[in-house]
């Protein structure tokens, strides 16, 4: 083991990362739409239909829908659009 051995920083070079404001709080979400996002994580299915559960015992006003994208890692126009079109908050799901 003579030879040279080449070391790689592992931590890389971290991104700018530019702060944005959150998005404004619902007063409550009685009669709204809350969209559950399974992000396709492992476990993450589980995760959700536990969440549509308790909204269902502890907010029954509130209806959920469950939603998924079409492939993990990747970002759906088309899901965003359509919780943006027709739901007031969404929560996403990264498993456990």
């Amino acid at each position: 083991m003579a030879g040279l051995i080449t070391v790689h920083d592992p931590r890389g070079y971290p991104p700018k990362v530019t702060g944005k404001r959150l998005a404004p709080r619902l007063q409550s979400l009685d009669g709204k739409i809350v969209y559950l996002v399974d992000c396709l994580f492992d476990n993450s299915a589980a995760f959700i239909e536990q969440l549509r559960q308790w909204f269902a015992t502890h907010m029954p006003k509130v209806e959920t829908r469950i939603i998924r994208p079409r492939e993990s890692w990747v970002d759906d126009l088309d899901m965003r659009k359509k919780i943006a079109a027709d739901g007031s908050a969404s929560i996403l799901a990264v498993g456990l």
